[in-house]
């Protein structure tokens, strides 16, 4: 190395290391775990050429151009939601009979009521929910928005856009909104033939690089459908054969959805129009008069959470539920690495005397995930919290119920990347035919599960538990 390199080297190292305290400075000023703000801080000083371009990618806790562009929208969507409450009959009086503070809180976390007058149905499989989806498109006669995190261009996916260029071709609006890294393998050829259609399409980050900002860590998370604002649809399922769980598939999928009817698909409106205008910059004008159905009484909240709020919603969600639940609470998820809150929330449920179960599938997708989940075997088995493999394939859906008061289906998992990174979105209905519709559904599943006992860890190989514990350690990425 010639002297006159010398400065060059010593100026690019001094410039990393300035990158490195300033990745500090962020971290100390906005760290929400102290472990995860040690183990990065500890990176960044040791291993700055590996850490900071990693910590710009993988390290930011909050959406920044979200949290501007939800600034800058606020207003009309504050607008949309005073309105959304002065129509609606909400759950907001003290003397209500089914008042509770912990339903409050929910309506807080998402900015939303709790309204009555819906009806909301449970579709316990793949193949209910995408006859009711394409029912639902087919008939539709103004509008469609649609917000999947993942869609392939399978029978499923064609089978949507077919239906969706009919509709446009009858003079219906649709607007397509999917996420860059979930739909990563859908052909741009696709999304070209919908836009040649009419329809109006959109990635969550735009396909920008620069607008993201580095924040490829994110995801939008999210499954919905709303069809005229007057029936919507939320629930674990992306727009793909597998989610159809055919028994001629090697690892069938299980999950479910739910259809919605009421003032209550509102607020899914609400939850997809924030999205769509932080991805495309535009405001569309759609129905905001809430329609009541037919039949049903339903009192239904929509919990949308994400790493644009001002609190880690999902997180304070499942506190929530978990620390309220007097006589049981079984949640169902196909990734369980719950950090030290939720942890410590479920062992003092169980020694409280309430009946935790947790639903996961025998078989994964994520190699990782799966290992990290037997770490926590030993810890919810001495306090009694039933850990459930399911068997006959991979159990993909999220349900939690609450004794017999209220149940929720939603995209959110037991992991940190849907309590701080994900945008999620909950539906919760308090109606006794809905949590006993999940609580069938929920003890069919456990019928075809088997519960796993601290032999289940301590009985594997020394290699085996070393990569569990180690993987744990990943837990925040994971």
């Amino acid at each position: 190395m010639s002297p006159a390199e010398i400065p060059w080297l010593a100026i690019a190292i001094g410039l990393l290391y300035a990158a490195a305290a300033v990745c500090i400075y962020r971290i100390l000023m906005t760290y929400r775990t102290a472990q995860g703000a040690l183990a990065w801080v500890l990176a960044l000083i040791g291993l700055p050429y590996i850490a900071v371009p990693m910590f710009l990618l993988f390290g930011r806790n909050r959406f920044g151009g979200y949290l501007r562009t939800r600034r800058t929208g606020d207003a009309a969507l504050t607008a949309l939601l005073n309105r959304f409450e002065q129509q609606t009959e909400a759950i907001n009086q003290r003397d209500h009979e089914h008042f509770h503070d912990e339903l409050q809180v929910l309506c807080k976390l998402g900015r939303q009521p709790f309204t009555r007058g819906n009806q909301c149905d449970l579709l316990k499989d793949g193949e209910a929910t995408f006859e009711a989806l394409f029912d639902a498109m087919e008939n539709a006669r103004h509008y469609i928005l649609l917000e999947f995190y993942i869609v392939r261009s399978d029978k499923v996916g064609q089978r949507i856009k077919s239906i969706l260029k009919r509709k446009l071709a009858q003079g219906v609006e649709v607007w397509f909104l999917f996420d860059d890294i979930g739909s990563v393998w859908l052909p741009r050829k696709y999304l070209r033939e919908l836009a040649a259609a009419g329809a109006k399409v959109a990635s969550f980050g735009d396909g920008n690089f620069r607008r993201m900002r580095m924040q490829v860590n994110f995801r939008n998370h999210r499954k919905l459908l709303v069809c005229d604002g007057e029936v919507g649809f939320v629930g674990g399922i992306n727009l793909g054969d597998e989610y159809l769980g055919t028994a001629m598939d090697e690892e069938p999928w299980r999950d479910s959805h739910c259809r919605i009817t009421g003032p209550a698909v509102t607020g899914l409106q609400l939850a997809w129009l924030e999205d769509w205008n932080w991805a495309s910059e535009e405001f569309p004008t759609l129905n905001w008069t809430p329609s009541l159905p037919a039949r049903g009484n339903q009192e239904v909240l929509i919990l949308p959470t994400g790493p644009a709020d001002p609190y880690e919603t999902c997180t304070l969600f499942f506190l929530n539920c978990i620390n309220n639940a007097r006589e049981r609470i079984w949640i169902a998820s196909p990734y369980f690495v719950p950090d030290f809150q939720i942890m410590n929330a479920l062992q003092l449920a169980a020694l409280r005397g309430v009946d935790v179960r947790i639903i996961i599938p025998e078989k994964s997708d994520s190699r990782l995930i799966g290992l990290a989940a037997y770490s926590y075997l030993v810890q919810a088995c001495r306090t009694g919290i039933g850990i459930y493999r399911y068997q006959p394939g991979f159990m993909h859906q999220k349900m939690v119920l609450v004794d017999h008061r209220y149940a929720a289906v939603g995209t959110a998992n037991l992991d940190n990347r849907s309590m701080r990174l994900n945008f999620e979105i909950t539906a919760i209905s308090t109606a006794g035919d809905f949590v006993d519709g999940v609580e069938q559904m929920l003890e069919q599943d456990l019928s075809s599960c088997r519960l796993m006992t601290e032999r289940d860890y301590r009985d594997r190989s020394i290699p085996f538990r070393l990569a569990c514990r180690a993987t744990r350690l990943m837990a925040p990425l994971l």
